[in-house]
């Protein structure tokens, strides 16, 4: 089986490179750019978007010739069904990504995509099927909670996830390579949790293996400076994935936390800001942690970087602990947070003595 993983994930890492080049192209040729016309756009001349469709054809060619032609997704833990559903949600905010890279939707329109497709996986039976209290060991069976005789409980689980998942990725999408890498990195950890004893699940770790050569092969040309951007779909994409990963995973939802561990917390931070500031929580603005560090002196490079290294620390870690330990893990996520925010905060201060 080992070698499958590195087939598919060159292959994978191949079809992406070689599908971004021709993404560029069309995205070019029929003028859907990102052009740098406010403060958060760091990029000084248009840049073609629409790269997410790039990863998204390449995840779906290789999983669907080697996952299902080859036959080595159709045994194990993960139905056919289940696959089916990925694809098409990863279709319908392949579209809506489109729409909103060409048109530059509302935000109450480009929410309606999102939402369409962590409903599919809904529908497809993917479920949350337990959570686990570290403190006291206990399993809650979220299965046991229905109404109408569905699982209530676990459903609404496994929709707000994908739906935080994907806001996440999303937001995170604000310098050249940073959701691309740490989405990759994700994956890799994942990959690396499936095929751990606790765990065993070949057919999880091939499809996490397929989509980070995806999102590799497209890295080439999204690290600053950045030839192609991934597009609304794209950075959707990325977040819907790893959620449907992490709960395929064995409902793995900590480890997830714990990569994208950050990026969460920097979400529902800038989300609570706009909420007590009555400001549109959809408008964009520089009040994230990636935005930050440029302010006290990283360089785009530097600050992408520095999130890859915390992003692969956090995830690797978490490979090895148990329920309590990645409840620990998190509170030094949290911690650091803290200390950047403090620091922002410092460098503000002192900035704004030396101009008086």
């Amino acid at each position: 089986m080992r070698h499958i993983y590195f087939i598919s994930f060159a292959l994978a890492f191949l079809v992406s490179f070689v599908g971004t080049f021709l993404v560029a192209r069309i995205a070019v040729r029929k003028k859907i750019l990102d052009v740098p016309d406010n403060e958060r756009r760091l990029h000084k001349h248009p840049v073609p978007t629409m790269g997410g469709i790039a990863v998204f054809v390449s995840f779906f060619l290789v999983t669907l010739t080697i996952g299902v032609l080859l036959g080595y997704l159709l045994n194990g833990n993960l139905p056919l069904k289940i696959l089916i559903s990925i694809w098409a949600g990863g279709a319908i905010l392949m579209i809506g990504g489109y729409l909103d890279d060409k048109y530059r939707l509302s935000p109450r329109y480009s929410v309606i995509f999102p939402i369409i497709a962590a409903l599919v996986m809904v529908s497809s039976g993917i479920s949350a099927v337990s959570i686990h209290n570290p403190f006291s060991g206990e399993i809650i069976l979220l299965d046991q909670i229905k109404a109408f005789g569905l699982p209530l409980a676990s459903s609404l689980v496994v929709f707000a996830w994908i739906l935080v998942m994907i806001f996440t990725t999303k937001v995170l999408d604000g310098m050249d390579g940073l959701t691309t890498g740490v989405s990759a990195i994700a994956s890799l950890v994942l990959f690396g949790l499936s095929l751990t004893p606790q765990v065993m699940q070949a057919q999880t770790a091939l499809l996490a293996i397929i989509f980070a050569g995806a999102l590799l092969g497209f890295l080439i040309l999204n690290f600053y400076p950045a030839k192609i951007f991934l597009g609304e779909g794209g950075s959707t994409l990325a977040g819907f994935v790893l959620a449907v990963l992490a709960i395929v995973s064995g409902g793995k939802i900590a480890t997830a936390v714990l990569v994208l561990g950050i990026p969460l917390m920097d979400a529902f931070w800038v989300l609570l800001q706009r909420l007590f500031s009555r400001q549109n929580i959809f408008k964009g603005d520089r009040k994230h942690l990636h935005f930050r560090l440029l302010d006290i002196g990283f360089s785009e490079p530097q600050a992408v970087l520095f999130l890859y290294v915390l992003s692969g620390i956090f995830g690797v870690t978490a490979l090895f602990l148990q329920s309590l330990g990645k409840l620990v893990l998190l509170a030094i996520l949290a911690g650091i947070m803290v200390v950047i925010v403090g620091a922002v905060f410092i460098f503000y201060k002192v900035r704004q003595k030396s101009n008086e």
